[in-house]
C-alpha cells in the first residue's frame, strides 16, 4: 500500500510524459465505447481471440507452455486438461471467464484474490487460495548457477496485515475518485507484486487484477486486446522496471515512474491494436486486411499460428497466401523453413 498512501502520492509530480499518456489513454478510452455500440459482433470475434492469447502468454511468462491447438481446445471448447501445464492453462482460462463475465459484481477483495488464486491452480494439486505461509525471494539465477536476491518482499507472517490496509486503502481511493483510476490501478499492482502475497502465482493474480480493476474503471481494452500477450513480448523489460521501481519500496522511497511508463506504454500499445484490429475485422470482412492488419501489429518475429490465432476466422491457407503476398511485396521475409519457421518485417 506504500505507492497510494497518502503520503506518498501527495508527493508525486508526475513528468509531462506520463500526463500526455494519461490524456491520449482516456481519448482512446472514448473511442472504445464508440466502437462497441457501431459493431458489437466484431468485438466478439476479437474476444474470441484475446482470452486464447491472454490463457497463453499470461502462463508462458511463468514458463508453463503447451501447443496452440491444445489451448484453443482448452478455451474454446472447454476441454478437460491432460498434462500440468494444461492444468494451469485451463485454471486461467476459468479465471478470465469469470472476469469477462462478472466483472461488475465482483468486489475488489481479499476473498476475490484468494479465489482467483485457488482458480488458477483448481485442476493441480498446488496448496492454493491461501496468503503464503512462508518467507519468499525475488532471486536472479545468473548463467553460472548463482543466485542474487534482487527483493524481499513482506514476510508472510505481515502478509494479511499489508493486504487488508492494501485494499482498504485502494476501496477508499476509488470512493473518493482520488486518483484517477488510470493512475490509482498500476499503483495497487505495483504494491500488491511488492507484498507478493502468495508463494506462486503472483504475477497471473496481477494480470488478472489489472484486467479486472481496467474493466470496473470503464477501460475494457483488455477484452479484446491481450494485455497479457503484449506484456510477454516484452518480458524482459517488464521485469527490469519492476525491479527499478520496487528498489525502496518499504520504505517509501521507490520509484514509481518506470512502473507507470511501462503500464502506459502497454496499454496505449492495446488500444492501438484494438482500432487496428477493429477497423480490419469491420472493413467489409476482408480477410486480406485481418492478416495484414495482424502481422502489423506484431512486435516480435511470428509464426502462421500465431497469426491464425489472431485471426481466428481466416484459415490457413488464406494466410500462408496472405504472407507469400508481403513477402514478394518485400513487407516482411522468412527466417526459416518449416513448422519452425517464423516470419519478421523488414523496416
Amino acid at each position: 500500500m506504500r505507492s497510494i498512501e497518502d503520503g506518498f502520492l501527495k508527493k508525486l509530480e508526475f513528468p509531462a510524459g506520463i500526463l500526455s499518456d494519461i490524456r491520449a489513454i482516456g481519448e482512446y478510452r472514448g473511442r472504445e465505447a464508440l466502437f462497441a455500440r457501431q459493431s458489437p459482433e466484431t468485438l466478439e470475434k476479437l474476444l474470441e481471440s484475446a482470452i486464447i492469447q491472454s490463457a497463453e502468454s499470461s502462463n508462458r511468462i511463468e514458463g508453463v507452455f503447451a501447443p496452440l491447438k491444445r489451448i484453443k481446445e482448452l478455451v474454446e471448447k472447454g476441454a478437460q486438461p491432460r498434462t500440468r501445464p494444461e492444468q494451469e492453462i485451463a485454471g486461467y482460462r476459468d479465471a478470465l471467464n469469470l472476469i469477462h463475465s462478472g466483472y461488475k459484481d465482483i468486489p475488489v477483495s481479499e476473498e476475490t484474490i484468494l479465489k482467483l488464486h485457488s482458480m488458477i491452480y483448481r485442476y493441480t494439486a498446488v496448496q492454493s487460495g491461501a496468503w503464503k505461509k512462508w518467507d519468499n525471494e525475488i532471486v536472479e539465477i545468473k548463467p553460472n548457477g548463482s543466485k542474487t536476491v534482487r527483493f524481499r518482499p513482506v514476510s508472510a507472517e505481515d502478509t494479511p496485515l499489508f493486504m487488508n490496509k492494501l485494499l482498504s486503502l485502494y476501496n477508499n481511493r476509488v470512493k473518493e475518485e482520488f486518483p484517477d483510476p488510470v493512475i490509482l490501478i498500476p499503483l495497487f499492482i505495483l504494491d500488491l507484486l511488492c507484498i507478493h502475497p502468495f508463494l506462486d502465482g503472483n504475477g497471473r493474480i496481477a494480470r488478472l487484477l489489472t484486467l479486472l480493476l481496467l474493466y470496473k474503471a470503464g477501460y475494457g481494452v483488455g477484452r479484446y486486446i491481450s494485455l497479457e500477450r503484449i506484456t510477454e513480448t516484452t518480458r524482459k523489460n517488464y521485469y527490469e522496471v519492476l525491479l527499478r521501481s520496487s528498489q525502496g519500496w518499504q520504505e517509501g522511497r521507490h520509484d514509481v515512474f518506470p512502473w507507470l511508463r511501462y503500464f502506459y506504454g502497454t496499454l496505449i500499445a492495446a488500444y492501438k491494436e484494438f482500432e487496428s484490429r477493429f477497423a480490419a475485422f469491420k472493413g467489409k470482412g476482408s480477410k486480406t486486411e485481418q492478416v495484414r492488419s495482424a502481422v502489423e501489429g506484431s512486435i516480435k518475429p511470428f509464426s502462421i499460428a500465431d497469426v491464425e490465432n489472431a485471426c481466428p476466422n481466416v484459415t490457413r491457407d488464406m494466410i500462408r497466401i496472405v504472407l507469400h503476398r508481403l513477402r514478394d511485396d518485400g513487407k516482411i521475409k522468412s527466417t526459416g523453413i518449416g513448422r519452425s519457421a517464423k516470419w519478421v518485417k523488414i523496416g
